[in-house]
């Protein structure tokens, strides 16, 4: 009779390489458990205890990928950098609503599992994840050929957190006209933007990974490789001493489409466009792609990863403690009587 293993791994599938990758994986997951982890890799589900130090404690959860930023770490045959990426994302998207994380849950598929690439994509969650008290509680490997096409890898993940009631945010009944807009930098595109960043380096301008990026100081794989930051350490104490009325992640949809999200009806968001230089990468996307100024600020974070919402009076120390913290923040613009968009100026 025909090994079932056998007989599978003909079709396309083979088992035996996702129990080596998930062999691999085994330790790096271990290294994140927190107090909350009631079970180990390799249940049918991941157990956390819900105890939570908050005194009206609040779930939230969220969930997103890297998208074709993957196609450049093939490339470049780097595959760590993309595992905190998406960690990171995540962490930054339940963060603007005032949470810390609990757990993180991935899903990684695959034309066929490479052990050693999972185990780099998943070494990376796992730095990500003890970096910020975050446990790998669980996820999913599959290996789906006629689905992929040969060589290509997708990531993708969940989050959970918890944010007690009285730090939830935003808190637009708070916000009126006058109150701050401060930015906060990206370490590069992020996780957004690398359809063009590919179409523009490798097809227009017939880049390598390891040539100089024009004007950057870093190579391609480097400029497009930089990992997407993680804003949880650094602006956690301001969550918690409610010095903050709001946080807006800038990712697909740019500055344009992120702050409106996090705004009441009643106000916009006034940019000052001369308050920050927009970084070399983003002026030779935007050059060598075509890409006009009104399509590039919804498009790409051009700089901004993260916007924060101050009450006015309280922004000169905001902004003070964030220097004090080795940030280069800056005054990006105010709020004032509108709709709930963006104005640039």
């Amino acid at each position: 009779m025909t090994d079932a293993k056998t007989s599978y791994a003909a079709s396309g599938v083979d088992i035996n390489r996702q129990d080596e990758a998930l062999r691999r994986i085994k330790p790096h997951v271990k290294a994140t458990k927190t107090p909350g982890v009631r079970s180990d890799i390799g249940l049918f589900g991941g157990l956390f205890a819900a105890q939570f130090e908050e005194a009206k404690p609040i779930l939230v959860s969220s969930m997103d990928g890297v998208g074709t930023k993957m196609k450049v770490a093939r490339r470049a045959g780097i595959w760590d950098t993309v595992g905190q990426d998406l960690v990171n994302h995540c962490l930054n998207d339940i963060l603007v609503q005032g949470a810390r994380p609990l757990f993180f849950l991935d899903y990684i598929a695959a034309q066929r599992l490479e052990p050693e690439v999972i185990e780099q994509i998943v070494k990376g969650m796992a730095t990500a994840c003890k970096d910020s008290a975050c446990a790998l509680i669980g996820g999913e490997l599959a290996e789906m050929p006629g689905v992929y096409a040969e060589g290509e890898v997708d990531v993708a993940g969940t989050i959970v957190g918890v944010v007690d009631e009285a730090d939830l945010l935003p808190r637009g009944e708070a916000m009126q006209a006058g109150d701050v807009l401060i930015g906060l930098p990206s370490s590069g595109l992020h996780t957004n933007g690398y359809s063009l960043a590919r179409k523009v380096c490798f097809e227009t301008e017939k880049l390598d990974v390891n040539d100089a990026l024009p004007d950057d100081g870093r190579t391609v794989a480097e400029a497009l490789l930089a990992i997407h930051r993680s804003y949880l350490k650094l602006l956690w104490p301001f969550v918690k001493a409610h010095r903050l009325l709001g946080m807006a992640h800038i990712t697909g949809g740019g500055l344009t489409d992120n702050i409106p999200r996090v705004l009441p009806e009643s106000l916009d968001a006034v940019i000052d466009t001369k308050s920050w230089e927009i970084p070399a990468l983003f002026r030779f996307l935007m050059a060598k792609g075509g890409l006009d100024i009104t399509d590039a600020r919804q498009a790409l974070n051009l700089g901004v990863g993260m916007v924060l919402i101050v009450a006015k009076a309280e922004a000169d120390a905001v902004l003070a403690g964030l220097k004090a913290a080795g940030e280069a923040a800056w005054i990006l613009g105010e709020l004032a009587p509108g709709t709930g968009k963006v104005q640039y100026r």
